[in-house]
């Protein structure tokens, strides 16, 4: 018989957080009278989280282990989680802690009412220092401006899927994969539910500045064209400012004017111009690798089907 309910739980050194997350996540769950399962997908782990998990499974065998060979990504983790879940409503949440799963008890509740996505808006953040918040709060409202969905403001990746929506995503299959987004983009009947995130039960984050970037860069590219455009709109402003600059360097040097004697306005033409050109090379460069990424067709994650205990044949 297929569970009810799946949380699928990424795990990258969290071991400090294990424990206390799992006997929350299953009173939660227990109180729903409802048949549920974890996955826990251990993304290359390497400070005893892989034995906590396989521990915790050989306890309650409700909790399904999913052991990568390496590290591959928060994102492809909880892909795995999406390709390996049962049930008919898919959670996903975090193994810090810092979103409560108290709250999936509020986001049941929105399933039963026929919504399809249900996801959790950050009313509040503890336990953040003010550059996170600010980093945060921009990335969020730049994505909402510049990609062709509407992603929601203030929502990560802790939301419910209904198995419709589930059996669409897994057919999605991008490597640079941003799932915010993606929930986004295939419709269906979606709401958020406001909550109250807590600070980190324990251990450090897992999303420091430059892994928010690269996520942000991934956003960006994969559901907007919109540094394309720019460097479309910069090439045109570094030729209407050259062909403005002509007439007046002509006039100016005939008029005797020491500052247009020489070859330091060339030099500086050059540089800005090479340098515009760099920046629009560096942004296709990006997209193309991107493309490059997707032709080989990689798997986008390996099982220690070993550890993990499962036969089937993942991360296509």
């Amino acid at each position: 018989m297929l569970p009810t309910f799946s949380v699928i739980v990424p795990v990258y050194n969290e071991i400090g957080c294990l424990q206390e997350l799992y006997d929350r996540l299953s009173k939660v769950l227990d109180s729903t009278n409802e048949s549920w399962e974890i996955v826990m997908v251990d993304d290359g782990s390497r400070d005893g989280s892989t034995e906590k998990i396989l521990a915790l499974s050989a306890a309650d065998k409700r909790v399904r282990p999913v052991i990568f060979a390496r590290n591959f990504g928060h994102q492809i983790a909880v892909t795995a989680g999406l390709d390996y879940s049962k049930g008919q409503a898919v959670v996903i949440i975090d193994a810090d802690l810092q979103d409560p799963p108290e709250v999936i008890l509020d986001l049941i509740n929105k399933w039963k009412e026929d919504y399809q996505v249900v996801f959790a808006v950050r009313a509040e953040r503890e336990g953040e220092t003010w550059f996170k918040k600010i980093t945060a709060s921009m990335f969020y409202r730049l994505i909402f401006r510049i990609t062709d969905v509407k992603i929601p403001l203030d929502t990560g990746d802790f939301r419910l899927l209904d198995r419709s929506v589930v059996n669409v995503m897994n057919q999605m299959r991008e490597r640079h994969r941003f799932l915010r987004g993606m929930s986004a983009w295939i419709g269906f009947k979606q709401i958020g539910v406001s909550y109250k995130r807590a600070s980190r039960f324990a251990g450090s984050t897992k999303y420091p500045f430059k892994k928010m970037l690269m996520l942000a860069l991934n956003a960006i590219t994969s559901f907007s064209y919109f540094p394309l455009q720019m460097a479309t709109y910069l090439g045109f402003i570094a030729a209407g400012l050259s062909i403005l600059a002509i007439p007046v360097v002509m006039i100016e040097r005939l008029a005797g004017d020491q500052a247009f004697i020489g070859q330091a306005t060339t030099l500086i033409a050059v540089l800005f111009l090479g340098g515009v050109q760099l920046i629009c090379l560096g942004i296709l460069g990006e997209y193309i690798g991107r493309v490059y990424d997707e032709v080989k067709g990689r798997p986008l994650y390996i099982v220690n089907e070993k550890m993990s205990g499962i036969s089937e044949k993942s991360g296509e």
